[in-house]
């Protein structure tokens, strides 16, 4: 089966707007995001102004895609359109604030929609700081009018970026595994791709065999998943673009060779190399792989098992799960192998390990007895740990492109076994929702941003 995705948006403007009869100046309003639970901010999203049916329609789309992704960050909380006081029908006008204060927004998001000369769709919007009576920002990006959603989702970034001095994660997508049955009751795993609000799934692979595990490379549209094609797990490149997929070990490599089998392959920052467990000889160790030269370094010579490698976002340091003291526990080394240290003391077994991709947390799971736990610790492994989640099961925890939101496979008991599905959930513990997919799921895997 071959799959094109296309994931590269055709935009070919973004300008800013200058605030109408008032220079565009700054404000103190501004949302801290902080690691505990915070009252979310409210803020006004009016449905964006088209010039006919057809784009007023669209606008109503876009505001509720903004209004949705800000709702769900769990910082932000829209108020409800039933309340509005005034009718926007001109975004280069200043509003009447007050119709505004009086419903308790302390921001307001006006925008408008409309088509050019050329067929493009341009979406432009203003949002104001409704106590100040000040524009905050203003700004407009034009893509072809398939693009509405993926420009939804950059309006809800720059809303996100100005209100809380953070880049967003909204313009970006999520695979995953869809776990089912096929026709014949044999278990499938398939993977999926989808928009992280759940829009626009698909699938990237077919009921002839198993795929997990997926992983996004920081760099470009491509992933890694196992498979298990040759009833051997095998680490494989998927390039999103073109659909193209491949083994990354043909077997000339001597360390696969002999029944051996790659695992939890995992991009550097750079997004040319990898870093993988490798087994054999019932033995795992970790080895980077350059997908250029297709070259395999040793970096872990253990007799027990080293496993689930991530590096740090500067590529300089690796933190994985090993038994070598026992229980998996959590260590961390450079990037060249030296300097193995281990990082986690707590009771029970850590394993999944994955760096924040602002570099002062990692996330781990914990095991301890028949309870699952969903947990960060600072790199260095000093302080204490900070629990965000306990349950029947969890696993695979996966960073939004900011480090301040985490994916994770959930499983819940029922009659027929365990029920998989992925969640997130903020650093503070809160803010816990599941994302709609394709049925049963697990190991999602989180995209940058798109460009």
């Amino acid at each position: 089966m071959r799959f094109l995705v296309r994931l590269a948006a055709l935009f070919g403007m973004i300008t800013a707007l200058a605030a109408p009869a008032l220079a565009q100046s700054g404000s103190p309003l501004v949302v801290t995001v902080t690691e505990g639970n915070v009252d979310p901010f409210p803020i006004a999203v009016t449905d964006f102004i088209g010039e006919d049916a057809a784009s007023s329609e669209t606008g109503a789309d876009i505001a509720r895609v903004v209004t949705n992704n800000l709702m769900n960050s769990g910082l932000f909380a829209p108020v409800d359109q039933d309340a509005f006081i005034e009718n926007i029908t001109n975004i280069d006008l200043r509003p009447r604030f007050a119709d505004w204060r009086v419903i308790n927004a302390s921001a307001l998001l006006v925008g408008r929609v409309s088509v050019d000369e050329q067929g493009r769709l341009l979406v432009a919007f203003r949002l104001w700081d409704t106590a100040a009576e000040q524009q905050l920002l203003g700004m407009q990006f034009t893509s072809v009018p398939e693009n509405w959603r993926r420009l939804a989702h950059k309006v809800s970034d720059a809303i996100y970026e100005r209100l809380t001095g953070e880049s967003g994660f909204f313009d970006t997508r999520i695979v995953y595994v869809s776990e089912g049955e096929g026709p014949d009751g044999i278990p499938t795993r398939r993977l999926v791709i989808m928009d992280q609000d759940g829009a626009n799934p698909s699938f990237l692979t077919d009921r002839s065999y198993m795929a997990l595990l997926p992983n996004y490379s920081p760099t470009n549209q491509q992933i890694t998943y196992v498979s298990f094609r040759d009833l051997q797990a095998t680490s494989y490149l998927y390039d999103l673009q073109t659909g193209r997929q491949e083994a990354l070990f043909d077997g000339s490599n001597a360390a696969i060779t002999g029944g051996g089998q790659s695992l939890s392959a995992r991009f550097h920052p750079n997004g040319r190399e990898l870093v993988m467990s490798v087994e054999r000889r019932g033995r795992h160790d970790l080895y980077g792989f350059d997908l250029r030269t297709r070259a395999l370094r040793q970096l872990t010579n253990n007799p027990s098992d080293d496993t689930e490698p991530s590096y740090a976002p500067d590529g300089n340091q690796i933190v994985f799960a090993s038994n070598r003291s026992g229980q998996p526990q959590l260590y961390v080394m450079n990037a060249d192998g030296t300097e193995q240290r281990r990082i986690s003391f707590g009771e029970g077994r850590y394993t999944s390990p994955v760096w924040s991709p602002r570099g002062d947390l990692i996330a781990f799971i914990k095991q301890r007895g028949s309870m699952f736990s969903l947990g960060v610790m600072r790199a260095d492994g000093s302080g204490e740990e900070r629990i965000l989640y306990d349950g029947y099961f969890v696993d695979t925890p996966a960073w939004s492109p900011n480090g301040r939101m985490l994916l994770f496979t959930r499983g819940d008991y029922s009659a027929t076994g365990t029920r998989y599905s992925i969640w997130s959930v903020d650093l503070g513990g809160f803010n816990l929702r599941r994302l709609p997919t394709q049925g049963a799921a697990s190991d999602a895997a989180w995209s940058p941003l798109l460009d």
